[in-house]
């Protein structure tokens, strides 16, 4: 049982360990073919509602962000059926998408 306390609070102390890594500029895409992400192509994601999503798929990372009109509302402009994606969302990276 003393084990098992130990080795709880040992991964505790870990995991609250990693909260403290310092802050890394999230608009720079860290991977092999390193670029800020204003220079992938992003696409659109239509979820079940509907409603538009910006997706960006650089081969080995994604991103995926909510279409907002100016007042913050989602846009939902019919550009699909839902649970589609369209555009060039895959060609921002020479890096290939195995999947």
């Amino acid at each position: 049982m003393k084990s098992a306390k130990i080795a709880l609070l040992l991964c505790a102390a870990v995991s609250l360990a990693a909260c403290d890594a310092p802050k890394k500029d999230k608009t720079v895409d860290r991977g092999i073919d390193r670029k800020h992400l204003s220079q992938l192509k992003a696409g659109l994601w239509i979820d079940p509602n509907g409603c538009d999503h910006w997706i960006i798929d650089d081969g080995a990372e994604g991103y995926l962000s909510a279409r907002l009109d100016p007042y913050g509302k989602p846009v939902c402009s019919g550009t699909a059926p839902p649970n589609t994606a369209v555009g060039p969302f895959k060609s921002g990276s020479n890096v290939s998408d195995p999947i």
